[in-house]
Parts: C-alpha cells; sequence; structure tokens
C-alpha cells in the first residue's frame, strides 16, 4: 500500500501535486483528513475513510462512472435526486473529466462557477467528491425552486435561475437549449440501462 501523510498546508499540496505529476503511471488516489487535520492519501483504497481525490487519467467514461458510482449514489441519497440525472449532467458537463475548466471558469465534474462553488462550500472543485456533492446539492435546490420540474432547473443550471424566471422556462439561448437537449439524452439512456 502506498500512503502519503502530510499536514493540511500549501506547502503539502504542493508536494502532493508533484508526486502526482511525476508519476503519471499511478492509478486512483484516495484520501482522508483525520481529526488532526492531517491528509492521508493512498492509491489502494483500504477502509471507507478513504474517498476518491484523483481518478486515473486513462479511464473511459463508463469506467469512470463506475469509480465516482459510491459517491453519486450518495450524493443523491443525500439530494433525494435520481443518480441518472446527476450522471447526465456530469455527461453534459464535463464528459467525466474531473479537470475541466470551461472558458467562462466553471470547473470540475458539474462544472461549478467559483461563486457556485462557494455558495455550495466547495473548497476544491476539481476533487470528485466535493464537485459531486456541490453540484448535486446547487441541483436540488433549483428543483426545489421550480417544484421540481426538471426541464427548468436543468436549464437553470445552465443559464441562471434569472433567465430562466425571465423567459418562464428554457431562455432561447443556443447553448442552453443544446445543454437541456443533451442532459435529457443522456439521462433516458441512464434510465433506460437501468443507471
Amino acid at each position: 500500500m502506498n500512503i502519503i501523510i502530510m499536514k493540511k498546508t500549501t506547502f503539502s499540496l504542493i508536494g502532493v501535486f508533484f508526486f502526482l505529476s511525476c508519476c503519471p503511471a499511478l492509478a486512483e488516489i484516495y484520501r482522508y483528513v483525520d481529526e488532526n487535520g492531517i491528509w492521508h492519501f493512498t492509491n489502494i483504497r483500504s477502509d471507507s475513510r478513504y474517498k476518491l481525490y484523483l481518478p486515473s487519467s486513462s479511464q473511459n467514461s463508463d469506467t469512470i462512472i463506475t469509480e465516482f458510482g459510491y459517491i453519486i449514489d450518495q450524493a443523491a441519497e443525500k439530494f433525494d435526486i435520481e443518480d441518472s440525472l446527476i450522471k447526465a449532467v456530469i455527461k453534459a458537463e464535463s464528459d467525466f473529466n474531473y479537470k475541466a475548466v470551461s472558458k467562462t471558469g466553471a470547473q470540475g465534474l458539474m462544472q461549478l462557477m467559483p461563486g457556485t462553488a462557494d455558495a455550495m462550500d466547495v473548497k476544491n472543485p476539481f476533487s470528485p467528491e466535493e464537485n459531486i456533492f456541490g453540484g448535486t446539492k446547487y441541483l436540488s435546490l433549483l428543483l426545489e425552486r421550480y417544484d421540481n420540474n426538471k426541464t427548468k432547473a436543468i436549464a437553470a443550471y445552465n443559464a441562471g435561475p434569472a433567465n430562466v424566471d425571465t423567459h418562464n422556462g428554457i431562455p432561447p439561448f443556443p447553448e442552453t437549449e443544446a445543454f437541456v437537449k443533451r442532459v435529457f439524452t443522456y439521462y433516458n439512456e441512464y434510465v433506460s440501462q437501468g443507471e
């Protein structure tokens, strides 16, 4: 078992990223923070305290869905959202690339803008666990706002609630219209596959 134990500091984070960047053959990296604020990293998930921190960069999206499955399941249960809808948003937003950054600055799997990440208490938007929980929390708030109307919630996830409210539905923005269509295409696929 390969374990790195570090104090939770900027210096140690730099060390971790140096370690990861100089060792491209590594598989997934898992971590947890103990009661003393010490981060523990490993490439072998030896117990349930370890959560996926960085997935292997060589995985395809089906493998990554499986790897992120337990996080998605936990988020779905916590926020009472279908796991198929969470997967569909992730697929449409980032194609399961946890390192994705958009031209507007959205980050991670669920493409959280910095302000949204802050509001959802996401400290590291490139952490799959934090990003999925933060994005799912935000999606749950949108579903609540629109009385569980998935179309409006997904449109608001992309264009913002103010635009959805102004247009009482999907705003006439090509990007948002395409995004909503893409999410529901993936959503229907995941539902039909029983995922």
